[in-house]
């Protein structure tokens, strides 16, 4: 399966829309929600899209207009594309753009129960934070993780 990792585009909403229901059993983004991290918010979203188009994975990026800690805000992986390397490319190419737009650290929030995303974050040089009782609507609680993010080689001293 050859995979395309790019940015996404306003007219991304409904694959990313269908992508979103398809993952999450709660805690969804609302079109609406989409739609403003997609056009408005200070934010960069990369998918990662197979050969004939369908989007398997996406992830968000926001960014503080005064901080150099960057907000992973959301990360996806469609169920069919789980366990074949897709999240480990999609964060690389994550945090290259956090990287190259300043970032110096990376942070997140993670379900407690997200054993396989939690698994993957840790393998990914996250560190677990902060301990987020009560955090999700469902009152799942929550790990906040974050990651130094090394210059790249050529960027700095």
């Amino acid at each position: 399966m050859t995979i395309t990792l790019r940015q996404a585009l306003a007219t991304d909403l409904d694959a990313l829309v269908r992508l979103e229901q398809l993952a999450f059993e709660g805690d969804r983004f609302s079109r609406r929600q989409l739609w403003h991290l997609l056009n408005r918010a200070n934010a960069l979203t990369l998918l990662a899209e197979d050969e004939v188009g369908r989007v398997l994975g996406y992830g968000v990026l926001l960014f503080r207009r005064s901080s150099r800690r960057v907000r992973l805000y959301s990360f996806c992986v469609h169920p069919e594309a789980r366990g074949l390397g897709l999240g480990r490319e999609l964060l690389l190419a994550l945090e290259a753009r956090a990287r190259q737009r300043g970032g110096e650290r990376l942070g997140l929030e993670v379900r407690a129960d997200n054993r396989i995303a939690l698994k993957l974050y840790r393998r990914m040089g996250f560190r677990l934070v902060r301990w987020l009782a009560d955090y999700y609507a469902d009152g799942c609680a929550g790990w906040e993780m974050e990651k130094p993010l090394e210059p790249a080689c050529g960027e700095g001293g």
